[in-house]
């Protein structure tokens, strides 16, 4: 038996390399797949490149965001990275302004 012993270690550890990357994957495609049936007009998001909007309008393949009043733009609906929550909800927790306060990070004197 101890000659098959580290045989056996290295099917151990094969069976891992594909079996655990597989379970990540499949816990991946259902978060992804949860996001997509969670989105609704009105629900705000952000795009993979950073871009938050709100969506305007779903369609199979592709979801319109409004970025500012009255401009809306069209991405493919796994461009959606995340729901984001509404700002006013937010404001309603208490959430902290951080050290610069509402001057968008930068501090009244203009210093970085």
């Amino acid at each position: 038996m101890e000659q098959y012993f580290p045989i056996i270690v290295l099917a151990l550890l094969a069976v891992m390399l594909f079996v655990l990357p597989a379970r990540q994957r499949k816990r991946m495609q259902a978060r992804a797949q949860e996001l997509q049936n969670a989105l609704t007009v009105g629900t705000p998001v952000m795009t993979s490149s950073g871009l938050h909007g709100t969506v305007a309008a779903l369609g199979e393949q592709t979801v319109d965001l409004e970025i500012a009043p009255g401009v809306v733009v069209t991405f493919a609906r796994p461009a959606i990275l995340e729901v984001r929550k509404p700002l006013a909800s937010a404001d309603d927790e208490g959430t902290d302004t951080g050290a610069h306060g509402a001057t968008g990070g930068r501090p009244a004197d203009g210093t970085l």
